[in-house]
């Protein structure tokens, strides 16, 4: 899809969230809109997914922002959606819900209120979060006779480790934002009248670097995630020598000598 024909999807009504492109900010927001509890329907999860795919094609955003209307950001997923959904359609849910991470630009979101199941695995697949203090994480489906299916216990795993996913998965024990920033799965933990405010700043600090070597960085990171150290180490070298002939690498070293802040056009 070309710039206009990308932009016309994103105009679109969706159910249960909205899209708020801000070029002039280099950023593009979605936004869930289905107050009080942000319930997060299955269809719901297809359309979030082709969003994803339409911002991270769409030249004039750099970063792509997850929010949500009013004081909880999801409560989870239709739990009758469930128990209608086809076989198939349930078997694509983890994959729609990894399109933040599969983006290749950064993914910010800012959680407060409830964050529970699929809200919450959203957000795990997310590069990074922003909790506000009254931010409540659960994986609650053991209440339901079920786990996690869209990744949540899997991320949270390789987050905080197999006794603390333990206790949140097999007992469905909230978590604070507090607490969830001491166990190093949020990136930040702001009072709640800060949440904007903080999501905002960090918009603007990713986009002072060049998105050429926050793509590269982005998906190094994330391959290295199941590699063993060795090619891990080898695969950081690669990129390394990769950006060295970037224009962008030029122009951060030519700016470090002038003392002028960057130009970066990602290439």
């Amino acid at each position: 899809m070309n710039v206009s024909e990308i932009e016309k999807f994103l105009n679109t009504e969706f159910d249960g969230f909205k899209v708020e492109l801000r070029t002039d900010q280099e950023r593009g927001d979605i936004i869930l809109s289905r107050p009080p509890y942000n319930v997060i329907a299955m269809s719901q999860r297809e359309y979030l997914r082709q969003v994803f795919e339409a911002l991270d094609a769409h030249p004039g955003v750099r970063v792509i922002v997850v929010r949500a209307e009013g004081q909880h950001f999801s409560s989870g997923g239709d739990i009758r959606g469930f128990l209608e959904a086809s076989p198939e359609h349930v078997s694509k849910l983890a994959w729609n819900v990894a399109a933040a991470e599969r983006c290749s630009k950064p993914v910010i979101v800012a959680n407060r209120g409830y964050t529970f199941g699929v809200g919450f695995e959203l957000s795990l697949a997310c590069d990074f979060r922003i909790a506000s203090e009254t931010a409540r994480y659960a994986l609650p489906e053991q209440n339901l006779g079920q786990i996690p299916g869209s990744g949540g216990s899997a991320r949270l795993q390789k987050m905080i480790g197999i006794t603390r996913t333990k206790h949140m998965v097999m007992r469905a024990k909230r978590i604070s934002g507090e607490q969830a920033l001491a166990w190093g799965f949020v990136t930040e933990c702001v009072p709640d009248d800060e949440l904007e405010s903080a999501t905002d700043a960090l918009v603007e600090e990713l986009r002072r670097f060049s998105p050429l070597a926050q793509r590269t960085a982005k998906k190094l990171i994330n391959d290295n995630e199941d590699s063993p150290l060795r090619v891990a180490i080898e695969m950081e070298g690669h990129c390394y020598s990769r950006l060295r002939s970037s224009a962008d690498f030029k122009e951060g070293v030519e700016a470090f000598h002038a003392k002028r802040p960057a130009v970066f056009k990602g290439e």
